[in-house]
């Protein structure tokens, strides 16, 4: 009773004080609503959108129970998932976050996973996409699109290993006859494909449909979180509580031979992601190399606001979001660490003095490939608002023709 009581009064606390920042800090707070807004509508919404409707639409028509039957023999001994958990992983890693999430509580609601092996997947499909990498982060705040590839295979290497640890959670929980051999079978997988397909039964414009709302629904949801975020750091920045905390992170970045002036844009990234590796890479007294170990951890721990979507697209099944909050962690200081090893064999061996005579074939195409989604992240905030406009409008009219259907 006691706990439950100060919980309401921490939470009633904390709505109060942030109700009283609002009105002390109109400008600041309709400034950062705008920064918020801004990204949603020019980055998050179009990136999205398409990835939303055509997986709803794979899962509808059985393509991800077909790929799930064939996929099987490899996830089940790597990761304990089953092989749809390879679809949500591609897609996940396609599209960014919190994307990874919400294939796994659709496959949950669909009961093609169990609670367990939904928990283990949430945990380390959801990651942020290329184009965000070196887009965003590497080309437009670092300048330097050749840091996209360290900061890219630590991102992925360290879900991977996340996903390795995970397979380990829930072992009590889960029953013993669960395990069984898997294997590669074509003709069981199009059976699967074809079972689902049927079992759904929408007609195809029935199931695009509900393809369009549902996805526009959940980028709604996301781009109010991305608002609300905006605002609560930019409020805990003029609130000093964000200085406060970064006290307590000098003393850990000094120990670790980095400079103090990291601590501020850490806490902020701990929050929104966008907003921390931007202040990141306006530090000039810390060196490259600790930029990016600190802007990993920021990409990997996926910032609070990104969490909240998460648990929100999760509550609406019985998956636990705490297996989730700790994956984020291990993921954190996994990307930090291989950002640390793989800096002097890869980045400054193949890119900090220039391109080298022998330079592996490989780097040049990475690092063209990286120059590619920059341009693409550029092109896509041009493009970016039209598609969202022309998206609410269509969500708009598939609503109102269904109410007006039921009337």
């Amino acid at each position: 009773m006691l706990k439950s009581r100060l919980k309401t009064l921490l939470l009633a606390a904390s709505v109060t004080l942030m109700a009283a920042s609002l009105i002390s800090f109109p400008q600041e707070s309709f400034d950062a609503s705008i920064r918020g807004l801004n990204m949603w509508w020019e980055i998050v919404f179009p990136s999205l959108l398409p990835f939303f409707i055509v997986s709803e639409m794979l899962i509808g028509f059985g393509v991800v129970r077909f790929i799930g039957v064939l996929l099987e023999p490899l996830m089940r001994p790597l990761f304990k998932v089953p092989g749809v958990g390879g679809f949500v992983w591609a897609m996940g890693m396609a599209s960014g976050y919190p994307a990874g999430a919400k294939l796994t509580a659709r496959l949950r609601q669909e009961k093609q996973l169990t609670k367990i092996e939904a928990e283990r997947l949430v945990s380390f499909t959801n990651s942020s996409n290329p184009l965000f990498i070196f887009g965003a982060v590497s080309v437009g705040f670092f300048y330097n699109v050749q840091l996209g590839i360290i900061l890219a295979l630590a991102h992925y290497l360290g879900n991977i290993s996340v996903g390795l640890i995970m397979r380990f959670y829930g072992k009590n929980e889960e029953s013993l006859d669960k395990e069984k051999e898997s294997k590669l079978s074509i003709r069981a997988a199009f059976s699967a494909l074809h079972r689902t397909r049927i079992k759904d039964n929408r007609p195809i414009g029935k199931l695009l449909g509900d393809a369009v709302t549902s996805s526009i629904q959940t980028l709604l949801m996301i781009g109010g979180f991305i608002i609300l975020f905006s605002v609560i750091n930019k409020l805990l920045f003029h609130l000093h509580i964000t200085a406060f905390l970064a006290q307590f992170i000098e003393i850990a970045l000094g120990m670790l031979g980095m400079t103090e002036m990291l601590s501020m844009p850490f806490i902020s990234g701990l929050f929104e992601i966008t907003l921390g590796s931007q202040m990141t890479s306006q530090v000039q007294d810390a060196t490259l190399m600790h930029q990016a170990i600190i802007t990993s951890f920021i990409l990997a721990f996926s910032g609070f606001s990104v969490q909240a979507q998460v648990a929100s697209i999760l509550a609406q099944t019985d998956i636990r979001f705490q297996p989730f909050f700790v994956a984020r962690i291990l993921h954190g200081f996994f990307a930090a660490f291989y950002t640390f090893i793989l800096w002097k064999p890869v980045y400054v061996r193949f890119f900090e003095s220039g391109q080298p005579s022998n330079a592996l074939p490989v780097m040049e195409y990475l690092s063209t490939e990286g120059g590619r989604l920059a341009d693409a992240h550029n092109t896509l905030i041009t493009v970016g608002p039209l598609i969202t406009i022309l998206s609410l409008i269509t969500y708009v009219l598939i609503l109102g023709s269904r109410i007006l259907t039921q009337k």
